[in-house]
């Protein structure tokens, strides 16, 4: 394959990569390591690199590097053999999104174990808030901090790491259940956050308005606190809202590595939210709104001013710093963010965005490659 009249994989300009090499002596043919599926496999991804360059100058792709995270064949190690491992029993703690179950994350559940056969892990697959996730978050932490709890002491569990993955919603009720006083025992333990489709900033400035007007019914039809919450819309003032008020909650900062996934496909939760990182919407964002006390009192909400001001660029502004600054000064904390693309078929779901919310957790391709590539080393 040539590009710019030299080959990608010798970087000759007369080049016969593609064929079958002979040996010198005797009839026995041996074919070049170079087969047309490595070929074609360097052709698409080039053609892909230069798709996304503009976002992506200077990255690498981890197919750039032939390294595993984890080089040990799957079914290894008997299972009854992961109670003596020396580094102990590994809790890991998978919660669904909204609308989810407790089988959502079964496929990083199986990668993790196959991957990963020496590690004594035991799996909380949460179900307590299964079928109501439409409730308020406070209530939706309640439940599941109950639910560590109660597993933890049923089992006589003594984990020596403690990690969680979410998905979706889930990732918010993750950070929410850290700030609980029955989780601060277990606060030294924590080791690997993995969060997918996390909408840690909310819904805020979502380009898909189909999104945003299928969000605004579901939550009058449902009539869900939760969806309220994450768009923010459950108080007047922006930094009176649950997930402003948590974004100044310790979390994420406990965890030694915290890995945010997100996808620019994804119109449910926007990538910048599930990245925890600044917008070209919120950074524009200069206009400032004032609320009447009519307004407020149409809201149910009270106050004793007048009327206030407020800016919600600079409110979404001050919530990526309220998460990252805690981040920055500890020093054996890693934070990583992916971004996900994922080979989706040309259906309603991928107009709307929701083939790739849910692609992290049914595309086995994505989970298994993401896992043995890269994954696994943070849950080791």
């Amino acid at each position: 394959m040539f590009k710019y009249d030299q080959c990608l994989l010798c970087g000759e300009s007369q080049c016969r990569c593609d064929v079958i090499e002979e040996e010198s002596t005797g009839s026995t043919k041996r074919a070049s390591a170079i087969t047309f599926d490595l070929i074609s496999f360097v052709r698409a991804k080039e053609d892909f690199r230069q798709q996304i360059s503009p976002k992506t100058k200077g990255w690498n792709f981890y197919s750039d590097f032939p390294s595993l995270a984890s080089r040990i064949p799957y079914f290894q190690c008997d299972q009854d053999l992961r109670a003596f491992s020396p580094e102990g029993l590994h809790l890991v703690i998978c919660v669904h999104g909204l609308d989810g179950n407790s089988a959502d994350l079964r496929l990083v559940k199986t990668y993790l174990e196959l991957g990963l056969p020496t590690t004594n892990f035991e799996f909380l697959m949460s179900q307590r808030n299964q079928g109501e996730t439409f409730d308020d978050l406070d209530l939706l932490t309640d439940r599941l901090v109950q639910e560590i709890s109660y597993h933890i002491d049923v089992y006589a569990l003594n984990p020596t790491k403690i990690s969680f993955i979410g998905h979706s919603l889930g990732n918010v009720i993750i950070r929410s259940a850290l700030t609980r006083p029955q989780m601060k025992q277990w606060i030294p333990k924590l080791h690997t956050f993995l969060s997918l489709s996390g909408p840690h900033l909310g819904t805020a400035y979502n380009s898909s308005g189909l999104v945003n007007m299928g969000l605004w019914f579901m939550q009058k039809w449902k009539k869900s606190e939760s969806l309220l919450q994450l768009t923010m819309k459950d108080a007047c003032d922006p930094r009176e809202t649950y997930l402003y008020k948590l974004s100044k909650e310790a979390g994420l900062e406990y965890f030694r590595n915290v890995l945010l996934c997100g996808s620019s496909q994804d119109h449910y939760v926007p990538i910048h939210s599930a990245h925890i990182e600044l917008c070209n919407s919120a950074l524009s964002d200069t206009s400032i709104h004032v609320m009447s006390e009519i307004k407020r009192r149409s809201m149910s909400v009270t106050s004793v001013a007048d009327s206030f001001l407020f800016s919600s660029g600079i409110t979404y502004r001050e919530m990526v710093t309220n998460l990252l600054q805690p981040l920055m000064k500890q020093t054996n904390t890693k934070l990583i963010r992916y971004d996900v693309h994922h080979s989706l078929s040309s259906n309603a779901n991928s107009l709307i965005g929701r083939a790739a919310h849910i692609a992290v957790l049914d595309s086995e391709l994505f989970i298994e490659k993401f896992m043995v590539v890269v994954g696994l080393k943070y849950f080791a």
